[in-house]
């Protein structure tokens, strides 16, 4: 690349409100019908359409058709990182009377950020994962010996992560807590892993990740994290 990057492109296109609502509805990696994003924005289904085209057109959404629907999801963790990183810098916002946005104390107790937990409920599993040993503390946050046993015990399959190109072990500075949640593959592993435990589930109506009894009390015995309610 020859020269500075050039970001007042992709501030013009996080610039329009629209296109905000849109990029945090998927920030945390669902795929979306138009449909429902245009139900996010508050917009018509032709606005939508156009917002959506200059998003896919600037890199930060891919598309994918499916008969005649067309669906939408942030392109890569990169987009994901820039939408949590300009939430930490943003004001809060009034939701708009027709976007049906999840309620805004749900989503700041438990989320994803793209295929990872963040909120309250991200936050806390870090700090229990470091405070137990599980991760050294530092700039990298390591997986510790002990971290690899009881991870392994959880059931995720570490020789399998390390394979990947992608690192293992990330922290995210987490926009409504302002403190580090696990990211990286180890991260997206133990979302995943919670997920098919039925420890948290998708909110139906919106961003928000819920926490079941069984995740509470598994949360507890198995990390010693206590959540408080919602």
């Amino acid at each position: 690349m020859e020269g500075d990057a050039d970001i007042a492109k992709i501030g013009a296109l996080v610039a329009d409100p629209a296109r905000a609502r849109i990029l945090l509805a998927l920030g945390d990696g669902r795929t979306l019908p138009a449909t429902a994003l245009a139900d996010e924005a508050g917009v018509s289904a032709s606005t939508a359409s156009a917002h959506l085209g200059k998003l896919v057109a600037g890199g930060m959404l891919e598309m994918e058709r499916d008969g005649r629907h067309r669906y939408f999801r942030v392109a890569g963790p990169a987009v994901a990182e820039l939408i949590e990183a300009l939430a930490r810098l943003s004001p809060p916002s009034s939701v708009h009377p027709l976007h049906k946005g999840t309620k805004p104390q749900a989503v700041r107790f438990a989320r994803t950020c793209y295929d990872h937990l963040a909120g309250s409920l991200g936050t806390s599993l870090m700090d229990a994962m470091l405070k137990r040993e599980l991760l050294a503390a530092g700039p990298g946050h390591m997986l510790t010996p002990r971290g690899a046993d009881e991870l392994t015990g959880f059931g995720i399959d570490l020789p399998s992560l390390r394979e990947r190109r992608r690192p293992l072990v990330r922290h995210c500075v987490d926009w409504s807590e302002q403190r580090h949640h696990l990211a990286g593959a180890l991260g997206a592993a133990v979302a995943e892993r919670m997920f098919e435990l039925g420890w948290v589930k998708r909110s139906p109506n919106g961003r928000a990740v819920l926490v079941t009894d069984d995740g509470y009390r598994g949360l507890r015995q198995t990390f010693g994290v206590e959540l408080g309610p919602v």
